[in-house]
């Protein structure tokens, strides 16, 4: 390895003044004694005949345009060391590479007569004859293990690979996240969801039920601690990494008064008994399909009168968006539906400045929004804002169908400083979020098994403590 290529490989890692140079003994022979890896092509990956279809459908609708779809680079967490590496949603969905994708690699079309030759460049495993393997901790398998080799990829995806250093771009390219209608195309796309993404979602639902199990178990350790909210987070944490990759967004664990801010990730508080705790979370399985799920728990396995009015009427709210979903009507209806009943109820508690009827006008009311500001519902899959990018008339305005996934998340919100409400309501929170599939026949709540009610999740604490 000469000087030069040393001091690049060092610059790049951070390494300039804690490098020691290698020695000639080592580079002398590192390259020898080996064993033999014989190629082993993989089976096709069950995704790949769902992923062609999509990939088919991006062909269709840009005809003669050279497409390029990126997986995006390692981002830095702090000098040189890196967040682990996520790749493009829209990546995954067009490839089938998931959880194991390689950092900079590249989906391209090439525009053909009958349509495009697609190719997947990526930077595979380099020879152990080569400094790389030795000397680059980016890539390097003496640092971070095997990586893929271009047969074996394309085996798996059913795609033809090639090296990263043969891509080129190009004057014209329509590249993911630069060009606006391509983008809007591939976040459209993920509207529907496929027989295979489906089952995805059943299993993060499923992985998610279970992490909830566990912080219930874990209650009377999550309340000893001075920062039981820190331990609600590591609870889950675990099981979303043991079942599956990771979180698909930061876990919300918001005890008490915290429990009124939207996206409290801080979670370093206290869980005390007499308080609710709103716990938002979703497990994001190896093929990158996240769940997304809030229970709110009463940190002493029962509801006072007050937190008990407040949650059921939390869940008739969600029964009214739950019943209100079916195939062909608005995605905006969902939320109506929701805050139909909330604007009730708080006018009848007395809350709202004016009627339940004025306060549900569109251009003059919202008063109850004070104490529920967000959206009822969003779409759901590889991100937990799934197809974000789709037009307004495609998300908020459109219409539901069968294969979409969404959530139903209504809440109430009284903060801690809130005078607009009695003392009794201050500081308490509350969230319901189930994962819905619509279905031809209507909707099916993919959660449904993790308790609802304010009885059902009285007797889950009790069960689970025994």
């Amino acid at each position: 390895m000469s000087e030069q290529t040393q001091a690049t490989t060092d610059e790049k890692t951070g390494a300039t003044n804690r490098r020691q140079p290698y020695p000639q003994g080592f580079l002398d022979t590192i390259s020898q004694g080996w064993a033999e890896r014989p190629e082993q092509l993989p089976p096709l990956r069950e995704q790949a005949s769902y992923a062609a279809a999509r990939r088919a459908a991006v062909s269709a609708a840009f005809p003669g345009k050279r497409l390029v779809v990126p997986a995006g680079p390692l981002k830095q967490r702090s000098n040189d060391t890196d967040y682990p590496f996520r790749v493009h949603s829209a990546f995954a969905h067009l490839t089938g590479w998931a959880n194991d994708s390689e950092p900079v690699s590249v989906l391209v079309f090439d525009p053909t007569d009958g349509g495009h030759d697609i190719t997947l460049y990526f930077r595979e495993r380099a020879d152990r004859t080569t400094a790389e393997f030795y000397s680059d901790a980016t890539i390097g398998e003496f640092w971070i293990g095997p990586r893929p080799a271009l047969p074996g990829v394309s085996g798996e995806l059913g795609l033809p690979t090639a090296h990263i250093a043969s891509f080129e771009a190009r004057d014209g390219d329509l590249v993911v996240d630069q060009d606006e209608e391509l983008t809007r195309f591939v976040s459209e796309l993920r509207l529907r969801k496929d027989d295979f993404e489906i089952a995805q979602m059943r299993l993060a639902v499923q992985v998610t039920a279970d992490g909830f199990d566990d912080i219930v178990r874990e209650l009377p350790r999550i309340v000893e601690h001075p920062r039981g909210e820190r331990v609600v987070e590591g609870v889950f944490h675990q099981r979303a990494r043991s079942d599956g990759n990771w979180e698909g967004y930061d876990t919300i664990a918001a005890s008490g008064p915290h429990a009124c801010y939207l996206h409290w990730t801080r979670n370093d508080g206290a869980v005390l008994p007499g308080d609710l705790i709103l716990i938002d979370a979703g497990a994001e399985i190896d093929s990158l399909y996240t769940a997304d799920i809030t229970r709110t728990l009463p940190v002493s396995g029962t509801f006072t009168p007050i937190q008990r009015k407040i949650y059921e009427t939390v869940r008739e709210a969600a029964d009214a968006a739950f019943a209100a979903a079916r195939p062909g009507i608005r995605f905006r209806a969902v939320h109506e539906a929701a805050m139909e009943v909330l604007a009730r109820r708080t006018a009848e508690w007395g809350l709202l400045p004016v009627t339940a009827e004025e306060a549900l006008e569109a251009d003059k009311g919202g008063q109850h929004r004070r104490y529920m500001v967000h959206g009822t519902s969003h779409h759901l899959g590889l991100d937990v804002h799934d197809c974000a990018q789709a037009r307004r008339e495609m998300y908020y305005d459109g219409v539901l169908e069968p294969g979409m996934v969404f959530t139903i998340e209504p809440g109430l919100y009284f903060q801690i400083d809130d005078v607009t409400v009695p003392e009794e309501y201050r500081g308490i929170g509350v969230r319901i979020e189930d994962d819905i599939l619509m279905t031809e026949d209507g909707p099916v709540n993919l959660s449904a098994d993790i308790p609802r009610t304010a009885d059902d999740v009285e007797a889950w604490i009790a069960r689970l403590h025994g």
